[in-house]
């Protein structure tokens, strides 16, 4: 997958989750849930944008690990929601699925960009 792909694809993965906490009931735990879901999910997109843009393959490699690290942390929340039985599996699983595959996308990526500063090295 080629960078202009996975841009688009964690910018949807954060429109999705923008409407996932349109959708939420309105009580206190789905408002803080919503809340620390909608920062993180929007951010993957964000952070992965900056990634692309790094000046040099540490910078990529650091960039990139907070997408990952806010893909991570936006499936936590889902599994909350889940969990604390607002929001149904199965109106989840889609979305758990992609911050899964995006998660594993960004790793592999950070691994060769590691690789190949190690051989470099």
């Amino acid at each position: 997958m080629d960078a202009d792909e996975l841009k688009k694809r964690t910018k949807q993965f954060g429109l999705r989750i923008i409407r996932l906490i349109e959708a939420l009931p309105s009580s206190k735990a789905a408002n803080v849930i919503g809340n620390q879901l909608l920062r993180s999910g929007t951010s993957v997109g964000a952070n992965y944008r900056a990634a692309c843009r790094a000046r040099s393959k540490p910078d990529f490699i650091s960039k990139a690990s907070i997408s990952i690290e806010e893909a991570d942390e936006s499936l936590y929340w889902m599994e909350m929601l889940v969990e604390a039985e607002i929001m149904p599996k199965e109106k989840l699983t889609a979305l758990m699925k992609e911050a899964d595959e995006i998660v594993a996308i960004l790793t592999a990526s950070v691994k060769t960009a590691r690789a190949s500063i190690n051989q470099r090295g």
